[in-house]
């Protein structure tokens, strides 16, 4: 593990959290372990205060999006649901210098989206889609300068990371002895319906050709260990394949550990000497 940060800030970077699930435990554990000096979290947004346990320490649990008002703030991190992006967001964006979400099927609406970017250019931040499970995004994003046929998302889990979801309806999971894939579809309908474990289907989608014309498959599989994406992509720049194996989030297993790396990178790279 890399430890050592260069950084270029003298002040530590002052951090509220939206949400604290496994994804943002596991974050506030690495900046932690890494960054302590540089980082201050100042503030964690829940729906319950009383289901906080082992918050940092000297931060302000909010139950109330408003709570933000009191803040000066580097970043708000949404790491929830995609019902906190709205209103969470809405007050981010006004008290923060960039809201960074990882609840990226909330953007299925695309109203919303349009709203929080107005809302960011009238405030002078910024709103952040992290790559969260997919590697090759930037390239992808590069690749979208020029005009591109075609974008496929796959996404194969173990049937254990679609228990609980719609997939349950479309595929008998504890009986599966082999791969099925269940959903075949545009990005905004597979992150519409499958909220927990197709985020990541809007970042590819919002990256590269859109909610509608990017395809998704998902894929329940008995053999898989990890969650496991491919991005596909053919345009005038050539062709693209990337797999990424993700081990599943502890704790989480519709989510990966690389959501939460993700989420560290953007917090560690807006205090470094050398960002990549």
């Amino acid at each position: 593990m890399n430890t050592k940060i260069p950084v270029s800030r003298k002040e530590p970077l002052r951090i509220a959290l939206i949400g604290w699930g496994a994804i943002n435990r596991r974050v506030a554990e690495l900046l932690a372990s890494r960054v302590p000096e540089h980082v201050a979290i100042v503030a964690i947004g829940v729906r319950d205060a009383a289901r906080v346990t082992a918050a940092p320490a000297n931060a302000r649990i909010l139950t109330q999006p408003e709570g933000l008002a009191a803040f000066d703030l580097d970043v708000a991190l949404e790491a929830a649901s995609r019902d906190a992006v709205a209103p969470w967001g809405e007050w981010a964006l006004r008290r923060a210098r960039a809201f960074v979400v990882a609840s990226t099927s909330a953007f299925c609406d695309t109203g919303l989206l349009e709203r929080m970017i107005r809302l960011a250019e009238a405030q002078g931040s910024q709103l952040i889609l992290p790559a969260g499970a997919l590697a090759g995004i930037d390239a992808l994003a590069a690749a979208s300068i020029l005009q591109l046929d075609s974008v496929v998302h796959r996404i194969v889990k173990p049937p254990s990371a679609w228990r609980g979801t719609a997939a349950e309806s479309l595929a008998t999971l504890q009986d599966l002895t082999r791969a099925v894939t269940f959903y075949s579809g545009t990005a905004r309908e597979a992150a519409a319906r499958f909220p927990k474990n197709a985020n990541a289907a809007v970042i590819s989608a919002l990256a590269g050709i859109g909610l509608d014309r990017t395809r998704v498959e998902l894929c329940a599989d008995p053999d898989a260990r990890d969650n496991v994406h491919l991005l596909s992509v053919a345009g005038a720049f050539g062709k693209l394949e990337i797999r990424i194996e993700n081990r599943p989030l502890a704790g989480n297993p519709k989510s990966s550990e690389m959501t939460a790396l993700s989420l560290v990178r953007i917090v560690e790279n807006r205090m470094k000497a050398l960002a990549c």
